[in-house]
């Protein structure tokens, strides 16, 4: 009888504890992704598709998603080891792009740009607002479609405020699209390609005219990853914007969450006084070849 208890009590710790474990692959957990295995890992993609949904259901149509698109943003143009890695197994790959990723192709000299083709297939599904439903992706970067062979669950592709785009959309089409430009033309383009009720997503920004976290035009940032000197800002809809130190070993520690979305000025200072209390100037990911 004993014996039979232990074997019970045993498969319930089994049972709940792999459950448990489970959890943040389904969802990719409730903190910032890690460095840099987010990227690789579908860890990024499944927050942010938690994230969307979640808005989606809570009656949110106008949405921002922003977060870097290469694990290595600023590196891009002379490359690092991660960013190739990242095209060669992840977006030639995914996208089955006809010169896949090598020296000259399409997709090594825009990484960018494919890569947010890559991102927007990734959350095509969660964008939809259902099962079934169409996703467009518009983009204003450089991208060749006939480059790309398989776009997944995004049933058509074009160019912003082209007329070709705008008289492609569908009945209960949700869009994402990517890297618009500044935020006064968001409102235009919801006018331009949106459907009524539908989701519309601008994914991936590559800079603010406010100059601040996020936008003020009213598109909810429902998952938001930026990176800022000495470390990152974070937030996954519905939870609160989260401050995170990037300690010298690559790990990042939380130093502050916010009910609502603060000052970019806030959160900099925040994190950049304690780096430098800790660790004076010896927190440098170039040197500490945290790349």
């Amino acid at each position: 009888m004993i014996l039979v208890r232990s074997i019970l009590y045993l498969s319930t710790l089994l049972l709940f504890g792999s459950t448990s474990a489970l959890l943040p692959i389904i969802d990719g957990g409730k903190s910032m992704p890690k460095l840099y295995d987010g990227w690789f890992n579908d860890q990024i993609s499944k927050q942010a598709s938690t994230s969307i949904s979640k808005a989606i259901s809570s009656g949110i149509r106008n949405m921002e998603v922003q977060f870097p698109p290469v694990p290595n943003v600023d590196e891009v143009k002379f490359g690092t080891p991660l960013n190739q890695k990242f095209g060669t197994q992840l977006v030639a790959r995914d996208l089955n792009a006809k010169g896949g990723y090598k020296p000259g192709s399409k997709v090594s000299r825009n990484l960018l740009a494919y890569s947010n083709i890559y991102w927007a297939k990734k959350l095509a599904g969660s964008a939809a607002g259902g099962f079934g439903k169409p996703v467009g992706v518009l983009t204003a970067e450089a991208v060749d479609f006939d480059e790309v062979r398989n776009l997944g669950g995004l049933s058509r592709t074009g160019k912003i405020f082209q007329d070709e785009a705008r008289k492609g959309g569908r009945n209960g089409e949700s869009i994402v699209c990517i890297n618009p430009g500044g935020e006064e033309t968001w409102a235009r383009l919801v006018s331009a390609h949106g459907q009524p009720n539908c989701p519309f997503l601008i994914l991936n920004n590559s800079y603010s005219t406010s100059y601040d976290l996020g936008n003020q035009k009213g598109f909810e940032e429902v998952y938001y990853l930026k990176r800022i000197s000495k470390g990152w800002v974070y937030r996954a809809f519905p939870g609160p914007w989260e401050a995170y130190l990037e300690k010298p070993d690559g790990t990042v520690e939380l130093l502050q969450s916010y009910n609502k979305k603060p000052k970019l000025r806030e959160v900099s200072e925040l994190v950049r006084d304690t780096s430098f209390k800790r660790y004076a100037v010896f927190n440098d990911r170039w040197m500490g070849g945290r790349l």
